[in-house]
């Protein structure tokens, strides 16, 4: 009992401030939308899409982030100052290597991207949305390296940081887009100046935090060394990526399935899944905090994963009965707060009212994916949800004749597959208290040693 409660403060102590950063980082992007609304609905499109771009790419930089959030965890259960070393470097050099690519490809590629993203619509939206791509995506560079600096705090057990960074920004932001929007005439752009500044003041402050706490030392190492921190990072966090990577692309293809049904129902689905943010930011936090926890107790030689993700499993369980509840209760208001009207009202309070369960499944499975990212074993996870997402699409094509209700079904169908799919291989795990084997502990931080 007393182990339990010490694993669920550790988790609420962890996920809380990184709940607050996800929903700031949801923020950004709204921001901008409430200042260029007033420019018009093809500014109002133009930053839409190159928000959810955005968003896509985050799933490229996830690979350096998380990797090092657990590689840090690990080496600093372990006690291993070198493996630390090994592990900042190679978040570094993931960044290193991955941001010229996105940032000078997606600078180059600006009006081809914003012509597909829109559609292949040939009007002013193009236009806008290719210059706010000309500033944001070379600004990539800032918005990955914070990714990075985020993730060697997290590692070392400092949420709280990384969640003040990115208020910070969102504070300048809010400030800066009145200034560049309007003040300077610069209008969409002016969107993606500020953006790119707040951010870069963030990152500013973070290198220093950094700095100050010997997390930016990086003693001279060869070509050879590098390679392998490196290797380390992309083994590690390239599953986490691509979990991320295929979740996005099936939520992008289900609307393709909704879109079947009627357009009212299009619009619904988008302003029901935006309310539910609020719930799965709240998911993932948690998942962060397991994965974090987990890895700092194996790489210091305790495999407690069963008795982490029965911690997590209960509070993210809680998490989301509590958000199916609000969902049920209050649908009509929060589709109204959104502004819908009518059909699309209706059809949207439909929705959150029928998709209650779904919520609980996924917060459970999504939070459980947390022990097994921390625990080495996130391609486990990323192959569930590949296969999960699949299920997912046949299933909503199938029941899509029962409209929103029955995309719901179809969604909490495939999410019972993949939680029973996650718990079988969770309970094969090592019993609480175990010495952990050398994928998690301090084998592990021995191997990455430059």
């Amino acid at each position: 009992m007393v182990e339990a409660l010490r694993h669920r403060r550790t988790l609420v102590s962890l996920a809380c401030p990184v709940y607050v950063e996800l929903l700031a980082g949801v923020t950004a992007g709204i921001i901008n939308m409430v200042w260029v609304a007033r420019l018009g609905g093809d500014a109002v499109a133009a930053v839409a899409v190159a928000t959810n771009v955005e968003n896509l790419l985050l799933g490229v930089i996830l690979v350096a982030g998380s990797g090092t959030t657990v590689r840090v965890a690990r080496a600093r259960g372990a006690e291993d100052a070198a493996a630390l070393r090994s592990a900042v470097r190679g978040g570094w050099a993931m960044w290193a290597l991955v941001t010229p690519v996105v940032a000078a490809g997606g600078f180059l590629m600006r009006e081809p991207l914003a012509r597909l993203v829109l559609g292949g619509d040939d009007g002013r939206a193009v236009e806008l949305a290719s210059g706010f791509f000309a500033i944001a995506l070379p600004g990539i560079a800032v918005y990955f390296a914070a990714h990075v600096a985020d993730g060697v705090l997290k590692g070392a057990g400092d949420t709280r940081t990384p969640m003040r960074l990115s208020l910070l920004a969102n504070g300048l932001i809010l400030v800066l887009d009145p200034l560049f929007v309007f003040g300077l005439g610069l209008g969409v752009r002016g969107a993606a100046v500020s953006t790119v500044l707040g951010r870069t003041a963030a990152l500013a402050c973070g290198l220093v935090v950094l700095h100050r706490r010997g997390l930016l030392r990086r003693p001279g190492t060869g070509l050879t060394g590098l390679a392998a921190d490196l290797r380390g990072t992309a083994t590690t966090g390239l599953p986490m990526s691509a979990d991320f990577l295929v979740r996005m692309t099936g939520a992008l293809a289900l609307v393709a399935v909704v879109a079947r049904i009627g357009v009212t129902e299009v619009a619904a689905y988008g302003i029901a899944t935006k309310a539910m943010y609020v719930a799965t930011m709240a998911f993932y936090a948690v998942r962060q905090a397991a994965s974090i926890h987990t890895a700092h107790l194996l790489g210091a030689g305790r495999d407690e994963r069963r008795d982490v993700g029965r911690q997590a499993l209960l509070l993210a369980g809680g998490l989301g009965l509590t958000a199916a509840t609000a969902l049920l209760a209050a649908a009509p208001w929060i589709m109204r707060g959104f502004g819908a009207e009518g059909g699309v009202a209706d059809a949207g309070t439909l929705f959150l009212r029928c998709v209650g369960p779904y919520l609980v499944l996924l917060a459970c499975f999504i939070a459980l994916g947390g022990v097994f990212e921390g625990g080495g074993r996130a391609r486990a996870t990323a192959r569930v949800t590949f296969c999960g997402t699949v299920l997912q699409l046949a299933f909503a094509t199938g029941l899509s004749g029962w409209g929103l209700p029955g995309v719901c079904l179809a969604m909490a169908l495939s999410m019972t597959v993949q939680c029973a799919a996650m718990s079988r291989m969770h309970l094969r795990t090592a019993r609480p208290g175990a010495v952990a084997d050398g994928a998690g502990g301090r084998a592990e931080a021995s191997r990455v040693r430059p």
